[in-house]
């Protein structure tokens, strides 16, 4: 996980959140890596001033009620909220891994028995969603975290209620990432079903298996057309034979065609035991495979992942995680210098939905144009730094702050 400083305009707390660094942004909303009263570490998105408006909360409000509606193993949990805040803030788990995303763009697709245990195990989490009347809707690689204890789900940004009518968009405005998004959902249609997740999911398991989408295109309209087309078949070039009925079939542009995630888990046990494993032995090997290959060398056919766009200049930060600043630092051994990624956006992050990459276009929505934050007197959700009343000092924030203060003067210009 990349860990930014802070810039100066940045509150240092929110809530009971004391926020250590920047971990990624995006079109919509900044997210933070923050700590609680408990030590408990989280990830903390906040919508950026410049786009904080009746809507904008009402949707922000909309992601907070349907956090705490769903839980699961495969779940980021929600830990806190204030959609009414000055700055509106939503705390969820912070999961300690990469996305999809960026682990197939570092180390390559993933073999296809742990492709399909992969899809056993977000098929099931879906489902489960499902029985509570949501649906995802925004389902893709970086929505997908590889954590120390499995693949979870996060961003329910743009979930909604199967059978609600209500919508927080205007007729005929489709928001969503076009690269994964199902033909019925690009095309505007409402009210949509459980399929618009399970063409989702095939297209993850379509890149986690091959490195690109079913439709890849220069722009995301061009895209749109793409997959509103019957007569353009998904691409599935490079996907190895065993997944391809199954792929082929999740894919499907008639939604009435594609199969349940009960089916999907079914036909990914099958494919995993007919290689002679246990569904339990694969999903573990999964765990295993994505950490081993977070802690080896990217291979020297894959680039990579960088902050995009980026200068050409620009170099990858350092990562620190938080088992990193728990270590103990010897006296006598001065902190180990962090690089500073240079301003602008940073590369897609596991906890913002409108993050890009140059394989997956952003999620299409209203665009803004950030304006710089002008100062602003302390509020509720920025805590004053006086002598009765100061920032918590663990362990890891003292040692994150002690390092992103170090760069940030070392790079600042004044």
């Amino acid at each position: 996980m990349q860990i930014t400083p802070l810039n100066p305009e940045d509150p240092p707390a929110l809530g009971d959140f004391e926020l250590l660094g920047r971990i990624g942004q995006g079109g919509m909303g900044q997210v933070f890596l923050g700590e609680s009263l408990g030590g408990e570490p989280a990830a903390v998105k906040v919508i950026k001033p410049s786009v904080v408006d009746y809507e904008s909360r009402q949707r922000f409000a909309q992601e907070i009620e349907v956090l705490k509606t769903i839980w699961g193993p495969r779940i980021a949990a929600f830990l806190g909220a204030d959609a009414e805040a000055e700055q509106p803030w939503l705390a969820t788990e912070y999961v300690d891994g990469p996305d999809l995303a960026r682990h197939v763009k570092t180390h390559g697709p993933l073999p296809s028995v742990l492709t399909a245990a992969l899809g056993a195990v977000l098929a099931e989490a879906l489902s489960a969603v499902h029985t509570q009347g949501l649906l995802h809707r925004d389902l893709k690689p970086a929505n997908v975290l590889l954590g120390p204890n499995g693949p979870k789900i996060i961003d329910f940004g743009l979930a909604a209620f199967t059978e609600s009518n209500v919508s927080l968009t205007a007729p005929h405005q489709v928001v969503g990432t076009p690269i994964c998004m199902a033909p019925e959902q690009a095309a505007g249609v409402k009210p949509l079903t459980a399929a618009v997740d399970v063409y989702a999911l095939g297209a993850l398991l379509l890149f986690a298996a091959t490195g690109h989408y079913p439709h890849e295109a220069a722009t995301p309209y061009m895209v749109f057309h793409l997959v509103t087309d019957p007569g353009t078949a998904p691409d599935l070039s490079g996907l190895p034979g065993e997944l391809v009925p199954l792929l082929t079939a999740m894919l499907a542009h008639d939604a009435g065609t594609r199969p349940s995630l009960t089916d999907v888990v079914q036909q990914c046990r099958a494919l995993i035991e007919a290689q002679g494993m246990k569904i339990a032995q694969a999903r573990r090997k999964l765990t295993a495979h994505t950490a081993e290959q977070r802690h080896r060398p990217a291979s020297a056919d894959v680039s990579p992942t960088v902050p995009w766009p980026a200068p050409a200049s620009d170099t990858p930060a350092t990562e620190i995680t938080p088992a990193d600043l728990d270590t103990p630092m010897p006296a006598d051994v001065p902190a180990p210098s962090l690089t500073l990624v240079a301003p602008g956006p940073v590369a897609p992050t596991p906890q913002d939905p409108s993050a890009g990459s140059p394989h997956e276009p952003p999620t299409v929505e209203q665009p803004t144009t950030e304006q710089p934050a002008p100062d602003r007197p302390p509020t509720a959700s920025r805590r004053p730094r006086t002598a009765t009343h100061t920032l918590r000092h663990s362990v890891q924030a003292r040692r994150t702050a002690e390092r992103l203060r170090a760069t940030y003067a070392a790079k600042a210009a004044f």
